[in-house]
């Protein structure tokens, strides 16, 4: 399908072009650092950013997190979230 917008810069404010269902890990870290992430199922997310620092959130469904983690610890994550990027 053609893309209009394909030569555009993109950017962190523009629209993510593709997305991934996360897989929460304690070992390993996300396959690609996303732009934001959509919380499709509400529950707890455990998000680590680049220096290693590790903070548990309340989520409600339909959430979208401005936050470019790492790693989704599988330790105190119960949400269903997808990557934005």
């Amino acid at each position: 399908m053609p893309d209009p917008f394909d030569t555009d810069y993109v950017n962190l404010t523009s629209p993510a072009v593709a997305h991934y269902a996360i897989i929460p890990s304690d070992a390993t870290d996300l396959p690609v650092r996303p732009r934001a992430i959509y919380v499709n199922t509400a529950g707890t997310a455990t998000l680590q950013d680049n220096d290693g620092a590790a903070v548990t959130y309340d989520l409600a469904a339909g959430t979208i997190l401005s936050i470019r983690p790492t790693r989704v610890l599988a330790a105190g994550t119960t949400a269903q979230l997808v990557a934005w990027y």
